[in-house]
Parts: structure tokens; C-alpha cells; sequence
């Protein structure tokens, strides 16, 4: 399917750069007359409109898309979540030390086994970004970030002494 280079896709595929390809600026009149004379490729209909669908641009010029890199894709599933903010990092990092903690099963249902020396890292990745967004977060952000800190540092302690009672 891939072979065949003369049969439709039904991607299509836009340059938006603001430069060309020997690193000159694009006149933008240029560019939308190209547009306009491009046929428009069919496409699949999204479930929430068009304007929602995803672009799948090729980074460099020449480039094909595999279509198991297409199928592979979750951009519409990130796309669902909502924005990435303060709060996602937050999580992300708590998360992360829990798992490191060996208080989440991993992916399959498995016990993972407590790794300290990375969960410490982890909290202390939490205290440096609480350290240097002092002052620019919002009320509700700040009290987010030292709740997680204050519960990541009870739980390492419990792990640590549980640890230690085991080594015993």
C-alpha cells in the first residue's frame, strides 16, 4: 500500500514555515495562492468537526508517514485531556515517586520494587520547582505543590523505616 506512490493517500501534507527550504522568508501572498490551487485530499471525518482533526506534518521535507506510526498515535487521545498545566507536572512527578516508592502496581498488575535513591530525586525535583516558582504561582497551585511535597516526604519516611525494619 505505502508502495504505491501514485494512489492517494488522504493526507494531506502543508509547509508552514515561514522560510523555505534554502532559508529564505515566504511571501505569505505566495503561499496562500498556493493553497488555493492545491487540490484538497480527502479526509476522514472527525467526530468532533474538522477543525479538531490533528495535522500530520512530515518534520522534514521528503518524509513519509508509516501508517503504524499513524494507527500508534495518541494525539487524539492527549487532545481530550485538556491543556497541560502546572497541576499535570505536579501530578506527573507525585505519580512518578509513587511508583518509585513501590506503592503502584505497574502496568500489568506487577509489584514494583521500592527504588529510595530515585524517589528522593523525584521529591527533590518537587522542591526545586516549588523553590523557583515561589511568588509566580496562584494561591490554589501553591497549596497543590506543598501538599504533594508534605505527603511524598511522610510517605519516604514510612518507606525508608519500613525498609529498615526489614533489613533488621
Amino acid at each position: 500500500m505505502l508502495d504505491d506512490k501514485n494512489e492517494p493517500s488522504g493526507f494531506k501534507v502543508v509547509d508552514r514555515r515561514p522560510f523555505s527550504v534554502d532559508g529564505t522568508p515566504r511571501d505569505a501572498a505566495e503561499e496562500s495562492t498556493k493553497a488555493d490551487r492545491a487540490p484538497a485530499a480527502p479526509s476522514a471525518p472527525s467526530a468532533r468537526g474538522p477543525e479538531a482533526a490533528p495535522s500530520r506534518v512530515s518534520p522534514l521535507q521528503g518524509d513519509s508517514l508509516d501508517d503504524s506510526v499513524i494507527a500508534g498515535s495518541d494525539s487524539e487521545d492527549m487532545m481530550d485531556e485538556g491543556p497541560t498545566g502546572f497541576d499535570t507536572l505536579v501530578s506527573y512527578l507525585s505519580t512518578t515517586a509513587m511508583f518509585q516508592f513501590g506503592l503502584l502496581p505497574g502496568p500489568g498488575g506487577e509489584r514494583i520494587p521500592a527504588d529510595l535513591p530515585n524517589a528522593r530525586r523525584t521529591v527533590d525535583l518537587l522542591e526545586v520547582l516549588q523553590e523557583k516558582t515561589q511568588g509566580n504561582l496562584t494561591p490554589g497551585e501553591a497549596k497543590m505543590l506543598e501538599d504533594v511535597l508534605y505527603e511524598l516526604r511522610l510517605t519516604y519516611v514510612e518507606v525508608q523505616k519500613r525498609a529498615t525494619q526489614k533489613s533488621k
